[in-house]
C-alpha cells in the first residue's frame, strides 16, 4: 500500500474484495446499506471514513485487523503495540499460493521502535513469514518480517519489499532505475536468477520490509 491518506483503507479494501472474489454489492447488503455504498466508498471517497460498526463487520467478515481498514492502533499497557501476524507467507523462491489473509495472532513491540522503523506511522504494520531461500543470507525460510504496507510504489526506492505477481507473493530486493516505470528484481542468493526490466504496472507492491526475525539454527 502506497502513504497512508484517507483512501488507503479503501485501497486495502479494494484488493481484499477483488482477492477473495467478493462484490460491492454483496458487501453492501452485508452492512445494512444500499447496494451502491461500498462502491461509493472505494471509487468515490463518499463517506470519508468508514463507521465504526461498518469497520468492525467488515474486519471481521474477511478476518483482518480493524486497524487495516481505518481503525486506529490496538495499544498495550507500557507503551507497547500489538502487530498483527498475517497467515499469509512471502516466498523467497519460486513463488508460493497464499492463503487467505486471516490474522493468526500478534506480536508487541514498543511504540518507541515502530514509529522509528515505519518513519513516524505505524498503523499500516503487519508480520508474515518468509518461505524459501532466494534472499540467503540476508533473509531465511521461517523468518518473520515486519512489512510496512504504508511505504509502496508511490515512494519505491532500492530496498527489500514483499510484492504481488501473479497468484504469489514474493520477497524481492527492488532495484529502480533512471526510468520510474520499471525496476530490477532481484534474489540475494545468486543461485537465484534475477528478473531485469520489469515493468512497474506489472507488479503490485505491498509493502517495504522494515524489520526482519531470524531464526538460529
Amino acid at each position: 500500500m502506497d502513504v497512508l491518506t484517507v483512501s488507503e483503507p479503501r485501497e486495502y479494501l479494494e484488493q481484499l474484495i477483488r482477492d477473495r472474489q467478493e462484490d460491492y454489492a454483496s458487501l453492501s447488503r452485508l452492512l445494512g446499506r444500499n447496494p451502491s455504498y461500498i462502491q461509493q466508498f472505494i471509487k468515490r471517497g463518499s463517506p470519508k471514513r468508514l463507521d465504526g460498526e461498518d469497520r468492525k463487520t467488515l474486519a471481521r467478515y474477511f478476518g483482518v485487523p480493524e486497524v487495516l481498514l481505518g481503525g486506529r492502533d490496538e495499544a498495550l499497557p507500557g507503551q507497547l503495540k500489538k502487530i498483527p501476524r498475517l497467515n499469509v507467507q512471502a516466498s523467497a523462491g519460486a513463488g508460493a499460493i497464499t492463503n487467505q489473509e486471516l490474522q493468526s495472532d500478534a506480536m508487541a513491540f514498543s511504540d518507541r521502535m515502530l514509529r522509528t522503523l515505519a518513519g513516524g506511522n505505524s498503523s499500516g504494520l503487519s508480520m508474515i513469514t518468509v518461505v524459501g531461500d532466494s534472499m540467503e543470507p540476508t533473509l531465511s525460510d521461517g523468518d518473520d518480517i515486519l512489512v510496512n504496507r504504508l511505504d509502496g510504489s508511490a515512494r519505491l526506492r532500492d530496498g527489500i519489499y514483499v510484492l504481488r505477481m501473479g497468484d504469489g507473493l514474493h520477497v524481492k530486493r527492488i532495484a529502480s532505475g533512471p526510468d520510474r516505470s520499471r525496476v530490477t528484481i532481484v534474489s540475494d542468493n545468486d543461485a537465484y536468477p534475477a528478473w531485469p526490466d520489469v515493468e512497474l504496472k506489472n507488479v503490485l507492491i505491498i509493502g517495504r520490509v522494515v524489520w526482519g526475525g531470524k531464526r538460529f539454527r
